[in-house]
């Protein structure tokens, strides 16, 4: 047993003073709230305004800002929203390519005459000049017009592209999560070794104050200056980290890299995990991944009823109503017949054409292997997507289960160690305990303050990933 040390007047007065230098990290409500409550005041992260001027605050971003900020400017989902309006694009102008089209046409054709026929010297016209005014109507009449291939292909390729674009968007909420709390725990951590600092600094004092009393050894001096300068370096460290994690999130969501900005640290507001067999149903509904493989299917499947089709005949039809005249009019007399004076002019012309394939060296037979192939490849890449959704879903369901289970552990761990570096407090203030079980009370504190804030980040990047096999819940 260690022999009691007298409490002398001038040891309780600086033990005394310590303890009120502790009092942020002793708080017994440091388990029942955010963390950085204490610490907030501690955190100057801007500096005051020259000359006592007014500046306007830099503005404050929550998580939905910012990733509303980020979809504005992020190049690969701004990527993947264009290909899926182009898709829909091309779908609007599959279904187009259907229906009849109509038109007019007008033309003047001017014959140079040779001097003895009043049709001038090209034999396809009837007089030197000739005028055309049409209503052109066209209408491809083809086995894919009836079954509407290509406007099914272009619906899938749509299905496809705008599953992409979720999966995009959903890639970027997890990419922008990780660096929003990465800022917010990399603050945290910096008001945590300013705090640290602040005690190693205080343990300095005190250990100097009692060696001149006489009733420290020189040696716990040296190791309250030890720690003061691990302390130092420290909150050197995590000054770089925050403002490393502050550049990342700027290259996020400010187009112009303005890094004066605040987050609002809302790492306690988790949302809670829902039931793993209410996950597997949202994932069979929702996951994007399932869908882009399920209509690549579907394409591929045109596709190949697009390459039989080659084999079959087409038809066209082309109707122009109107007038092609020497005149202009609906009763008009023709060059090549002057004698019979004013006849009808406005009429209509069919022309229907009939395209029966029978020789293309193969090339036909070919583009319907190519499909073929790609229907295969389609069918492989479906059934992996379905065996990695069933793997992912797992996966990321244990890793967001345990970060919440170790939510509360370390929370609880981070309470122990603040009441351990209360009791220790106590201890060498009645002379049981050393300044080496004090500093490492208060290493101790320390090392579980940020554990505790890594588990509630870790527990939200955990959500936002599953929630790209999910969607939102």
């Amino acid at each position: 047993m260690r022999k009691h040390r007298p409490i002398t007047l001038n040891r309780a007065r600086l033990c005394a003073g310590m303890v009120l230098a502790l009092a942020p990290s002793l708080s017994p409500a440091f388990g029942q709230g955010p963390i950085s409550s204490n610490l907030a005041p501690l955190v100057q992260l801007q500096p005051p305004a020259p000359n006592g001027g007014q500046t306007p605050p830099p503005p404050t971003f929550t998580l939905q800002d910012a990733l509303a900020r980020a979809a504005r400017i992020e190049p690969q989902f701004l990527s993947a929203q264009n290909a899926a309006q182009l898709a829909r694009e091309d779908r609007f102008q599959a279904r187009a390519s259907l229906l009849p089209s109509a038109g007019v046409r007008s033309d003047f054709l001017n014959t140079q005459g040779n001097g003895v026929f009043p049709s001038g010297r090209y034999v396809t016209n009837d007089g030197v000049h000739v005028y055309r005014e049409w209503g052109v109507f066209h209408q491809d009449l083809s086995p894919g017009t009836f079954s509407a291939s290509g406007y099914h292909r272009a619906s899938a390729a749509e299905a496809v592209a705008q599953a992409k674009a979720e999966i995009a968007r959903r890639g970027l909420v997890v990419t922008v999560t990780r660096a929003y709390y990465a800022l917010v725990v990399a603050q945290r951590k910096y008001a945590t070794a300013q705090l640290a600092l602040a005690q190693a600094q205080q343990f300095l004092t005190i250990s100097r104050d009692l060696e001149q009393g006489g009733e420290a050894p020189h040696s716990d001096v040296l190791k309250a200056q030890l720690q003061y300068n691990a302390q130092n370096q420290t909150l050197r460290e995590s000054q770089l980290t925050m403002g490393n994690a502050r550049l990342d999130l700027a290259v996020l969501i400010s187009a112009n890299f303005d890094v004066d900005f605040q987050v609002v640290d809302d790492l306690h507001l988790s949302s809670a995990l829902p039931p793993f067999p209410e996950v597997q149903v949202m994932a069979r509904r929702d996951n994007p991944d399932l869908s882009a493989a399920m209509e690549t299917v579907v394409g591929a499947g045109q596709e190949v009823t697009i390459a039989r089709q080659a084999f079959l005949p087409t038809l066209s039809l082309d109707v122009d109503y109107g007038l092609e005249a020497n005149q202009i009019g609906w009763n008009t007399v023709v060059a090549a017949g002057v004698e019979k004076g004013a006849v009808p002019s406005v009429g209509y012309f069919l022309t229907a054409s009939l395209n029966l394939p029978i020789l293309d060296w193969g090339a036909r037979r070919s583009r319907l292997r190519q499909a073929q192939v790609r229907r295969h490849q389609a069918k492989v890449e479906l059934s992996a997507a379905q065996r990695q959704l069933v793997r992912n879903l797992n996966a990321f369901y244990q890793e967001a289960q345990t970060a919440r289970e170790q939510m509360d552990l370390l929370r609880e761990a981070a309470d122990f160690a603040t009441e351990s570096l209360r009791l220790n407090t106590l201890r060498y203030q009645a002379g049981e305990a050393t300044i080496l079980e004090l500093v490492d009370a208060q290493n101790t504190v320390t090392q579980a303050r940020n554990a505790n804030d890594d588990g509630l980040a870790r527990y939200r990047v955990a959500l936002a990933t599953l929630q790209t096999l999910t969607g939102t819940f």
